[in-house]
């Protein structure tokens, strides 16, 4: 029933110059996120503006659909970022129904591929979440807010998990805890002594900050390779907001500044202070690469 459901929506869908490739993704079980409980999920990529960003919902032969359409912008933009935990699952696995100039069968292939420059990016933009997470759970601590310290030391911990999957050079999975399991089980064990300990909170969030702070913070260089590509790849400092407009930086440019304080303090990064103000009253701060400041 589901295939004539397909064969009739795609046939619609076709007529629509605006629509670039069309995915199935029928759901595995009775109990499936990856649908949001559908029978079956449509992936329509379209390149109309208006259109993309919507969904609908509807029943067909007494089947329910949910038809999800989005641009290709914003399909890359999840795919860089993670945040749609589904959305490798529905690339890879999906039925590609409709693909106009093999769009979804080359993406399919890059996310396999999972090049360098792929690689480096989804680096940089989780050790950008991780550092948040765990400076804000140090500072929950510290104020003694030991809930608030717990939560984020849990996404710190799933952050570390992500690098460390795509260290290995696979996607992190919308299991990530399953997945992480047989790649690092040292992280795993570490999420269990949080969640599972008899200790209390307090002493299972010092024990993940510790285990952060020696593991995953000696992990800064490997993991800002990208932006400290980009800041030694001109002689001038760059200012935040140049750094900020770079088309390589635009996906992390909220969490530059504390990337910055941070890479500075670890000596990675260099501080030029800068002023065209003849007073000295306004000293503005740039940023460049160690090495080439060496030069």
């Amino acid at each position: 029933m589901l295939e004539s459901l397909k064969a009739y929506r795609v046939e619609e869908l076709r007529r629509d110059d605006t629509v670039i490739s069309v995915a199935a993704v029928d759901n595995p079980s009775m109990f499936s996120a990856i649908t949001d409980g559908f029978d079956l999920l449509l992936l329509v990529i379209s390149s109309d503006a208006e259109q993309a960003h919507q969904q609908y919902h509807y029943i067909k032969e007494e089947r329910r659909i949910q038809e999800r359409w989005i641009s290709p912008e914003a399909l890359n933009g999840y795919i860089l970022h993670g945040e749609q935990r589904s959305i490798i699952y529905w690339i890879l696995k999906g039925e590609i129904l409709l693909d106009r100039n093999m769009y979804l069968e080359s993406l399919r292939h890059k996310v396999l591929e999972f090049p360098d420059d792929l690689r480096e990016h989804k680096l940089l933009i989780e050790f950008s979440k991780f550092l948040r997470s765990y400076l804000q759970s140090k500072e929950y601590l510290l104020d003694d807010h030991t809930l608030d310290a717990y939560h984020n030391v849990l996404e710190a911990l799933r952050h570390w998990a992500r690098i460390v999957i795509i260290e290995s050079g696979h996607h992190p999975e919308v299991t990530v805890w399953r997945q992480i399991k047989s790649i690092n089980p040292g992280v795993y064990k570490l999420y269990e002594e949080l969640t599972l300990s008899v200790e209390t909170v307090k002493q299972r969030v010092q024990l993940v900050l510790l285990a952060c702070e020696f593991s995953v913070m000696s992990k800064m260089e490997r993991c800002c390779t990208s932006l400290l590509e980009v800041l030694g790849s001109r002689e001038e400092a760059w200012t935040l907001h140049e750094l900020q407009q770079e088309p390589k930086l635009v996906d992390i440019g909220m969490e530059l500044p504390l990337l910055l304080s941070k890479l500075v303090r670890k000596s990675l990064v260099k501080e030029i202070v800068f002023t065209d103000d003849q007073d000295l009253s306004v000293l503005e701060l740039r940023y460049t690469d160690v090495k080439r400041s060496k030069v």
